[in-house]
């Protein structure tokens, strides 16, 4: 075969594979997962408040700094993060690659191996930072309602996503982090371009009863399909499970 009908069967095959992946990222936002809602069996007169973070690629889950929630990530301290600190209000949780999440701290910082890695398969890692206050009616959060057993689900969820060591303590990466408050903690599961950080975001929210697309690999589709199954307003405002 001729070098340039080579070259055209090649850029026709690329082009049917764009067509696909395209396709059925828009038919994973469309469909609900689960395909009926479920009935909340929790308070619904008892809500706790949660917020989603997006940016361009990754979300991330942040859980306010109460009482409760500080002792349950108690092992923060172990790690080095200062969870104490008066300032702290929210504790951001994310699932993500391994190589990609440690190599990348910036944009400026990208390599073509962690990015060959996310597109093929990695070993997976937890990232844990303490913030301080959120506004959530920046156009990168969503501010989530959800009832007192859902939030405790979707908590669980996450913290069962952190690897443990053999004493039962989620395992901490050592020298693994970004700056003062953030860390990086060994997890369950393998992270590739099927199952990323915005399907593992994703499954938290089923874990907690509320309605996703049936595969959300960017922000973009996850957020859509929450306001598409009627979680959060098209327009904007607070998200109520």
């Amino acid at each position: 075969m001729p070098k340039r009908g080579r070259v055209k069967r090649a850029a026709k095959g690329a082009c049917v594979i764009a067509v696909v992946i395209v396709l059925a990222a828009v038919l994973g936002s469309v469909v609900p997962r689960p395909l009926f809602r479920m009935a909340d069996a929790g308070d619904s007169a008892s809500t706790q408040r949660i917020l989603l973070l997006y940016n361009p690629i990754h979300t991330d889950i942040a859980f306010p700094a109460t009482p409760d929630i500080l002792k349950r990530f108690d092992f923060l301290s172990d790690a080095g993060l200062p969870v104490g600190h008066p300032q702290v209000r929210w504790i951001i949780v994310g699932w993500g690659g391994r190589s990609f999440y440690l190599e990348t701290p910036t944009w400026a910082d990208l390599k073509p191996m962690p990015v060959f890695r996310a597109l093929t398969i990695d070993r997976s890692v937890m990232h844990v930072a303490l913030a301080g206050d959120i506004d959530p009616a920046l156009p990168a959060v969503d501010e989530l309602h959800v009832s007192e057993r859902s939030y405790n689900q979707m908590l669980e969820f996450a913290l069962a996503s952190f690897a443990l060591d053999p004493v039962g303590v989620p395992q901490s990466i050592d020298g693994a982090g970004y700056g003062e408050f953030d860390r990086f903690f060994e997890a369950h599961g393998w992270f590739n371009a099927v199952a990323g950080c915005n399907t593992w975001t994703a499954s938290a929210l089923r874990a907690a009863g509320i309605r996703t697309g049936f595969w959300n690999p960017i922000p973009v589709s996850l957020r859509w399909s929450l306001r598409l199954f009627g979680t959060c307003p098209p327009n904007g405002g607070t998200c109520r499970s």
